[in-house]
């Protein structure tokens, strides 16, 4: 507490009386009007109606101030005025009390009329960059939660799903996928109105709202964006195509995020056909004709016949009729736009090879491009029984091949065998989905408080756990995409984030005095250097979990994360890859992180300048391919990485937490849409040996279950 911060009943008076000649508010609060608990609201407060709001403000200065036992300031905006605040703690007679004061800045109060308009400039500007995705230029998903959530007014919502944006990354890099979200969003851009909004949802999910337009207009318009969308072209990625699925709904007497959820649905109508709209109006007599057909069909499995005899089709579905929903289609063209109307519900698909307009390889060759082939099983039926035609046909992934005149038996078995592999393999996904989404459920609430722990503990910022996480997180991902060298499958870089929020945990070992304090003698340097050897031991004395491959992971990196490449660091002086790559990869993001937050040099780093530090190993020497890592993933850094900063205070990582949980709770294909590429190779299908194929045909490749 400062000297001056106790006073009388009337030295307060007086100091209030002279202030008021300086500030237009000169107010006491006292402790009724600063109640400290999250939720608890005080019953009457002259700020709520000063700044025009019902609500505390989310950075009450006068708050913190209290806490505190201190003086804090702000610059506040209200109507195109600035305001600066100034909240000093106080005790009179010994009760506590905030005195705050309050003054606009005008033209001639303390800043003239050019500084005050650049002033206005820089603070809306920071207001523009905390509501703007880094990438597209769109509002983002912060924008939703503050502005428009909880909003009711009457407007089109739609939701716009780029369609295949995986194959994209996957077949054309991560450039390529930046470009194609830039591109979707110009186009959009384009077609709207300056009072629309378009925020960037999620990934390469946009919510467009459009308020007071009417029905008609609203699904012309959607319809529009989709035709333009898909004739556009990706600069410099001519073979890429895009696509987008779009589902709208206009606004009732419900919030926008009501109306989300409607749209939500629709527009996953529209993902089973790809590129395409589906309005509300349209998505009922889907979803009506939908309910029909699979109350008709309930205990039947439905299968697509592709062949230009009209007598093949006819034995077929002769023998598979009974039991078995049979559509048909005479040629491969039919079949695709067969496939688009129905989708995934299509469970088998029996198709010939030499077929008018679009033969049989043709149809395959488009399902790998549309990925249609992972879950829409295809057995080839043709007389061709060449080895160069079989050969094509399982390379092109079909599970099976039938060749005419047809076994009836043969033909029955081959069929359901099928249809119950590819069952079982979407129940193992399934599962394995369930289960992969409850471990990142806890690993994320376990960072979480972890994070509170260490924070309080270590006098750490209240961001750094979380951030050297989501850092590592970042980096593996890179560096999976760069290099098989270090063999991490998705099991492996989960073990690998999740241990990352021990790297510090050997500082609850290092007194208090040291820990907190700003300036270290060279004594106590080595003595918090020690911190790597506490957390070890910790590690290293777990009893009967200390041979887990998470606190074999925690070791490594609690040791480890202070070696670096050249053999400098501590406390082993390891060099090069003797140093494991979960402490590589944890050191370089701890190290990142502490410029950033300003824990290096007594000031904060812009991620380029934090960037170049490191790359001028400044910082200490790190693995160049993880440097090649940092410098990649640079745009993501910016969008997905923040340190605490005072214009930024709505940003709650431990909400945050919370609203990731939940995002993965909304829907189980989203989780399977963000799932790695690696985790979906090793989600499989079942032996071959557990199926009996008679006839003597071939069998398809089998994978082997993974085990979880």
């Amino acid at each position: 507490m400062k000297p001056d911060a106790a006073m009388t009943k009337q030295e307060a008076e007086e100091m209030q009386k002279e202030l008021s000649k300086v500030f237009s508010v000169v107010r006491l609060l006292g402790t009724d009007m600063l109640k400290t608990g999250d939720t608890d609201e005080p019953a009457d407060c002259q700020c709520f109606t000063f700044w025009k709001r019902s609500h505390r403000c989310e950075n009450c200065i006068s708050r913190r101030a209290f806490l505190d036992k201190s003086q804090k300031s702000k610059l506040e905006i209200l109507d195109s005025k600035i305001y600066q605040v100034i909240s000093k703690y106080i005790e009179i007679d010994g009760t506590p009390y905030i005195m705050e004061m309050i003054n606009v800045l005008d033209d001639d109060v303390l800043i003239d009329s050019d500084g005050r308009e650049e002033l206005i400039k820089k603070l809306t500007g920071y207001n523009k960059e905390l509501y703007t995705d880094a990438l597209t230029g769109a509002y983002n998903r912060r924008y939703y939660e503050d502005k428009l959530r909880n909003k009711m007014l009457p407007a089109g919502v739609a939701m716009i799903d780029l369609d295949d944006f995986k194959v994209y990354n996957d077949t054309f890099g991560h450039n390529a996928g930046d470009q194609a979200l830039d591109t979707v969003v110009q186009v959009i851009r384009r077609h709207i109105r300056k009072t629309d909004m378009l925020v960037r949802y999620g990934g390469d999910e946009f919510l467009l709202v459009m308020p007071g337009i009417i029905e008609n207009v609203f699904d012309n318009k959607l319809r529009q964006i989709q035709e333009c969308i898909h004739a556009e072209k990706v600069p410099g990625y001519d073979r890429l195509k895009l696509s987008v699925s779009i589902g709208g709904v206009l606004t009732g007497s419900e919030t926008i995020e009501s109306a989300i959820h409607r749209a939500d649905q629709y527009m996953y109508q529209a993902k089973t056909r790809k590129n395409s709209v589906v309005t509300e109006a349209e998505g009922r007599e889907v979803l009506e004709d939908t309910a029909a057909r699979n109350n008709a069909h309930a205990r039947k499995s439905r299968i697509l016949i592709v062949d230009d005899s009209e007598m093949n089709r006819a034995i077929l579905t002769d023998i598979l009729g009974e039991k078995f929903d049979i559509l048909e289609a005479v040629n491969g063209q039919e079949c695709v736009d067969t496939l688009k109307e129905y989708g995934t519900s299509i469970s088998l698909i029996l198709l010939d090879i030499v077929m008018p307009v679009m033969d049989g390889f043709e149809v395959l060759d488009y399902m790998n491009q549309n990925e249609w082939i992972t879950d829409v099983p295809v057995i080839m039926i043709s007389s061709e029984d060449s080895a160069a035609t079989v050969r094509q046909a399982y390379e092109l992934g079909v599970t099976d091949y039938i060749n005419r005149p047809f076994d009836a038996k043969v033909v029955r078995q081959r069929v359901v065998n099928t249809i119950k592999l590819y069952a079982k393999q979407r129940r193992l996904i399934t599962l394995i989905t369930s289960q992969i989404y409850e471990k990142e459920k806890n690993n994320r609430m376990m960072i979480g408080i972890l994070n509170q722990i260490l924070a309080f503990r270590n006098g750490e910022s209240e961001a750094h756990v979380l951030n050297v996480s989501a850092i590592t997180g970042l980096l593996l991902e890179r560096l999976v995409q760069k290099t098989d060298r270090y063999n991490l499958n998705w099991s492996d870089r989960l073990l690998i984030i999740t241990a990352s929020t021990l790297h510090d945990i050997g500082k609850t070992g290092v007194d208090d005095k040291i820990l907190h304090k700003k300036e270290l003698t060279r004594a106590e340097k080595n003595e918090t250097k020690k911190h790597t050897l506490i957390g070890a031991s910790m590690m290293n004395n777990m009893g009967v979990y200390k041979d887990e491959d998470l606190v074999k992971v925690a070791y490594q990196i609690c040791r480890w994360h202070h070696e670096r490449y050249d053999g400098s660091g501590y406390p082993d002086g390891l060099i090069g890859e003797q140093i494991p790559i979960a402490a590589q990869v944890v050191g370089l993001a701890d190290v990142y992180e502490r410029l950033i937050s300003g824990e290096k040099y007594g000031r904060t780093f812009t991620t380029e300048e934090a960037i170049d530090l490191i790359l001028s190993e400044k910082q200490g020497a790190f693995n160049p391919l993880l440097l090649e890592c940092l410098f990649e993933i640079e745009t993501k850094l910016k969008v997905n990485i923040r340190p605490d900063m005072e214009l930024s205070e709505d940003y709650d990582l431990k909400n945050k937490i919370m609203e990731d949980i939940q995002e993965y709770e909304n829907t189980n294909s989203r989780l399977m849409e963000n799932m790695s590429t690696d985790v979906k190779k090793e989600i499989t299908s079942v032996a071959s040996g557990e199926l009996k194929f008679p006839g003597g045909g071939k069998t398809a490749k089998y994978m082997r279950i993974y085990d979880v």
